[in-house]
């Protein structure tokens, strides 16, 4: 014969309280194997493991009925792990929204107003979220005379959080979101578009053949950069080929914009580092583009992509290796 437990033992082996064994046995979750004489509950092996059974789905969110169909076979285990996997991945996709939410609060010092909104902010869904990016290059780009395919391009650079965002993903997402709001912001990206692309130099620069020859001349730009980073010296002919290339394809833009290919004054324009810091200067002094730059920082985070390096002083760097290796 079977042995039987006591509900003391069977506490004991389950982990459940003596209360709450009896209270599955009224509810007919598990009613005991049997009674003694003085009405005293027992539970065979089997019992206990259902017992064992119920605590653990109970702790892992079940309800009582999903226990029952469970128990009644009348649902599979592994469909209801399913369900609650989701209901727990929900979870803490919450908590790390409020851990980015908080984070933020410590680190500016948000007023209650500002907490209701970062809140907000992270509780949208994917599409209110791209709405808001929408709006933003809506708002940017209304008028722009330049190549439509250009102003496509614009609209197409949103971020796109992830289903299982990272707390900094998050937190950029937060900033991301504030930012496009911001009636500033706006202003100030907005004017610097419509204010680089108003001469008729500008507006070649968006076309489709323009923008390939500017995106093959920027992939010349970040090989030198990585040589240079990597320690290749200036006076080496793996810098000079570089150079010589980087040199090349700035001829070839300015021959584009032009309609003069000149590729000696190119290269001689590029002996001429900028020791006058005149690009610095103009970032520096371009609040639009400064703006612009945080926006793509921010999108290659959310996004999970390398963030833009504009560094002024590694480009100044940059720019004296060129001069040097041309030289």
């Amino acid at each position: 014969m079977e042995e039987l437990y006591p509900i003391g033992d069977v506490a004991r082996r389950t982990g459940l309280s003596v209360s709450a064994i009896r209270y599955y046995a009224d509810e007919g979750i598990v009613a005991p194997t049997a009674l003694t004489a003085g009405g005293f509950r027992q539970y065979d092996v089997q019992a206990i493991s259902r017992l064992e059974l119920v605590h653990t789905l109970r702790e892992l969110g079940a309800g009582l009925d999903d226990v029952r169909r469970v128990l009644a076979e009348e649902t599979a285990l592994p469909d209801l792990a399913r369900t609650h996997l989701r209901l727990v991945e929900d979870q803490l996709r919450q908590f790390r929204a409020r851990r980015a939410v908080l984070r933020t609060v410590v680190r500016q010092r948000s007023t209650a107003e500002q907490v209701s909104l970062l809140h907000k902010l992270v509780s949208l869904s994917d599409d209110e979220r791209d709405r808001l990016v929408v709006v933003f290059w809506e708002f940017v780009t209304e008028g722009l005379d330049v190549h439509p395919e250009y102003v496509e391009q614009l609209r197409s650079r949103r971020p796109h959080l992830p289903e299982d965002p990272s707390t900094e993903q998050l937190e950029a997402w937060i900033e991301l979101a504030d930012l496009v709001q911001d009636d500033g912001f706006r202003a100030s990206v907005r004017d610097f578009y419509h204010r680089t692309f108003a001469t008729e130099r500008g507006k070649l620069m968006t076309t489709p053949d323009m923008l390939a020859r500017t995106e093959k001349h920027r992939k010349l730009l970040l090989e030198a950069r990585a040589a240079q980073q990597a320690g290749v010296a200036a006076d080496s002919p793996q810098a000079r080929d570089l150079a010589e290339r980087a040199a090349a394809g700035s001829a070839d833009l300015v021959a584009a914009m032009t309609g003069t290919h000149d590729p000696a004054k190119a290269r001689l324009s590029m002996t001429e580092p900028d020791r006058d810091g005149k690009a610095a200067q103009w970032l520096a002094k371009s609040a639009g583009l400064k703006l612009l730059t945080r926006y793509e920082a921010l999108v290659a985070t959310i996004n999970g992509t390398p963030v833009p390096d504009v560094d002024p002083e590694k480009a100044a760097a940059l720019r004296e290796w060129i001069a040097t290796a041309l030289r």
